[in-house]
């Protein structure tokens, strides 16, 4: 299709550099499709015609006219850049990791946008070498992205995947740390890899070229031979994923859909031998397998929902050898467990919150790991070793930035190794609580909100919600930079918990998927309204975001309500859901009939078509919205949000803003790859946010 005979986008352009700026108008051109027996009408398709120019000069007068009307806002983007970056400490080390002979560390250094990867020996005296400089890498590239990162078990090589172009499209490298010789290009399209015993033998997956789907998996003997493919999972609902156990004796490859789990094992020791089956997959059989000693650890949902561990003897471990380990708990879930020679550290969550539990093998012991706040998030460290005596793990929240403690099993105690120095920063001035909003089918909503001391809950305060609410991934508390610019002017931050996510369980999760979607942003707008009723703010001051998925959240909420938001930040938005799932060929689609339904068929077709965004707009109000994208974004296509703006702005009966804001050049799904570029843009979307509820410096 060419749209070289539309004189309107090539007049588009000028437009924007006029006084009184005026919004491209996307043309219509007739697109048909036959679904169900109905024709649907999409004027707006050929936004998918990536290599036509005249899609780029759209673009191109999106991203002018959004310059244009937002110029007078520079200067307090500017200033925002500049205070945040007053918090950051530029030149830093990250806590060293001890993994054989080395410590292993990043380090920043200012003025530069990446990390740099190193290590030194465990000697007193011994050198730093540096093993990968991303800024090196990234030099003359306006994107670089390190996926894996995977020392060989003799510390002697290391293979990383690069991506330079934001479509998160990883080639295969490895480097001789002795020699210093990178081979570069081993293989592209590279999703995982992982190391054998011996050394010298990789196995990595690759992912479709069309469809991105993780699906072929490949071993290859470095110096001897061309990679070799020896396994395909053809399923399309499925993809892999290749690892090492801790342990180093087992080679993992998960097989993985939303409801059904397989796994494959290998003697990492036996690198040319074929991997085994280790639990036929079962539709709706989820489980997880790790290895310590003549065990394997298998994390279960089977006839445990919020799932158990048991295990297995490592030379018969199919079910019929199964023994309990820990048991389910409606109340309580498991997301997992990280094995050692001399203990297990069991990962669980009760309440959307974060708890451990440590299980002692020569004492026969348990302990728990307690945190201090009423609202935080802990996660597993990097603790490589097997026999590490101790377990590294991560804590944070709203008011204490991202700390790093050893956890001593033989005491039982927990030791602060480095807490992020923020500067300018003076946690005492902050406080945060955990709220519980009624959802109205009577669910208990958890909401985490935190804002400057002296904020007063009369109402006329402004707030920023945020929320996710799907795949069940949850919306973790954690500390920001560039949250205090917020804090800092009298605004209250707040998560959302909504069901989608897995904070209350496996439940939870079930409740905002499939036929239960509209939970996810109902959740949401009851959330809202719970905030609003207990005066936190007020609609005319409510600000909300949300990405990816969470900006199909965000779509959906304002066509539902959007008398209850003042303004919109959505990234990356899935807002054209319908056109999406019912193209097999783009990437996630026929993998994500599990998380949203197969709209081949009609009953899920009409569900989803219910709450697309794009498909429910209507000629109304709509608050002010800031859609932000990429046009290499690999997972939600740049056409989505193109689309969505072209046609809300032929709806919309209001006089608020409606931005579109597109990266052209390299960027992925997060956006820009350098700190200080995503520091930029932050800084951006802020001084927008905070310009429509009347903060303006």
């Amino acid at each position: 299709m060419s749209l070289r005979f539309h004189p309107l986008i090539l007049s588009l352009v000028p437009l924007m550099l006029a006084e009184n700026p005026k919004p491209p108008v996307a043309p219509k051109i007739d697109h048909r499709e036959e679904r169900h027996g109905a024709t649907v009408v999409d004027p707006y398709f050929w936004l998918r015609e990536k290599t036509d120019p005249k899609v780029i000069e759209y673009l191109k007068a999106e991203n002018a006219y959004t310059e244009a009307t937002t110029k007078d806002l520079q200067p307090f983007a500017d200033t925002l850049y500049k205070e945040i970056l007053g918090h950051l400490k530029q030149t830093d080390l990250s806590v060293p990791v001890k993994y054989g002979p080395y410590y292993y560390f990043t380090r920043t250094e200012e003025g530069k946008q990446y990390p740099i990867h190193c290590r030194r020996g465990i000697g007193e005296n011994a050198a730093e070498e540096t093993l990968l400089d991303l800024n090196a890498l990234g030099a003359g590239k306006r994107f670089v992205s390190l996926g894996d990162y995977e020392i060989s078990p003799n510390h002697q090589r290391l293979a990383y995947t690069t991506d330079y172009a934001g479509f998160r499209q990883y080639t295969l490298n490895v480097k001789d740390l002795q020699g210093g010789v990178v081979s570069e290009g081993l293989a592209e399209r590279v999703t995982s890899v992982a190391w054998a015993a011996d050394n010298k033998t990789l196995f990595f997956v690759t992912e479709d070229a069309v469809t991105k789907r993780s699906n072929q998996l490949w071993r290859l003997a470095l110096g001897k031979s061309k990679p070799e493919m020896i396994f395909e999972e053809k399923d399309e609902l499925f993809t892999i994923n290749v690892e090492a156990t801790r342990s180093r004796k087992y080679l993992l490859v998960e097989i993985d859909s939303t409801d059904t789990v397989e796994f494959l094992y290998l003697k990492a020791d036996e690198p040319e031998r074929s991997f085994q089956v280790f639990v036929p997959r079962e539709k709706k059989h989820r489980y997880y397998v790790d290895h310590r000693e003549d065990l394997f650890y298998i994390r279960t949902n089977k006839d445990a929902k919020n799932f158990r561990i048991v295990t297995a003897p490592v030379g018969d471990p199919g079910p019929a050898k199964w023994k309990p380990f820990v048991e389910h708990r409606a109340d309580v879930l498991l997301t997992g467990i990280d094995l050692f020679q001399d203990f297990a550290v069991v990962r669980e969550k009760f309440e959307g919150l974060a708890r451990f539990q440590i299980h002692n093998f020569k004492r026969g012991s348990e302990t728990r790991v307690t945190f201090p706040e009423v609202v935080y998030t802990a996660s597993a460290g990097d603790t490589p070793e097997y026999e590490s005596p101790t377990y590294r793990y991560r804590y944070q929240s709203f008011t204490t930035p991202s700390s790093v403690f050893d956890y001593d099993v033989a005491t039982g105690k927990s030791t602060l190794l480095k807490k992020d120095e923020v500067l300018k920063y003076d946690p005492s001035l902050y406080a945060s609580e955990r709220l519980w909003a009624t959802a109205r089918d009577g669910a208990r909503v958890p909401i985490s909100i935190v804002y400057r001391k002296g904020f007063r809950r009369d109402g006329s305060g402004a707030l920023y919600l945020y929320a996710y609410g799907s795949y069940g991934i949850p919306s973790n508390v954690t500390f920001s930079l560039s949250r205090l610019a917020l804090l800092d002017r009298g605004v209250a931050f707040a998560i959302a918990h909504i069901r989608g996510g897995d904070e209350l369980g496996e439940q939870w999760r079930e409740d905002g998927m499939l036929m239960k979607k509209k939970n996810t942003f109902f959740d949401f707008i009851d959330a809202a309204e719970h905030l609003v009723r207990e005066k936190w703010t007020t609609p005319k001051r409510l600000m909300i975001n949300g990405g990816s998925a969470g900006g199909l959240l965000m779509g959906a909420v304002v066509n539902y309500r959007p008398d209850l938001f003042r303004a919109v930040h959505t990234a990356v938005p899935f807002v054209d859901v319908m056109n999406t799932m019912m193209d097999a060929t783009l990437p996630l689609t026929v993998g994500e009939y599990l998380e949203w339904g197969d709209p081949n068929e009609k009953s899920a077709y009409d569900y989803i078509k219910s709450y697309s965004p794009y498909d429910n707009l209507e000629k109304r109000a709509y608050p002010s919205i800031l859609v932000t994208t990429s046009f290499n974004d690999s997972q939600v296509m740049y056409w989505e949000p193109a689309k969505y703006v072209a046609r809300l702005r032929t709806l919309k009966t209001d006089g608020n803003p409606l931005l579109l804001k597109i990266k052209l050049e390299p960027a992925g799904h997060g956006g820009a790859s350098g700190r200080y570029d995503k520091i930029k843009d932050t800084a951006f979307e802020y001084a927008w946010l905070l310009s429509q509820v009347g903060i303006t410096k």
